[in-house]
């Protein structure tokens, strides 16, 4: 494989676009990006959820169950 890989799809005989190829950088960058997202979200969580805070230990804790969850 070269620099240069593009992304790819797998279609099924209708040409209906089934799976995608890419290259791994990609697929970590945007697995960096979506644990990023991940965070805003869970920390927009605790601000909206006034007066009530938990500690980084359980936060971490949360973060790793909802990332095993999604895999």
């Amino acid at each position: 494989m070269t620099k240069d890989m593009k992304t790819q799809f797998i279609t099924d005989n209708k040409g209906n676009k089934v799976s995608v190829i890419l290259p791994i950088r990609e697929y970590k960058k945007m697995i960096e990006e979506l644990e990023e997202l991940e965070d805003i979200k869970l920390y927009d969580e605790a601000k909206a959820d006034k007066g009530k805070s938990i500690s980084l230990d359980d936060y971490l804790k949360k973060r790793t169950m909802k990332k095993k969850k999604n895999d």
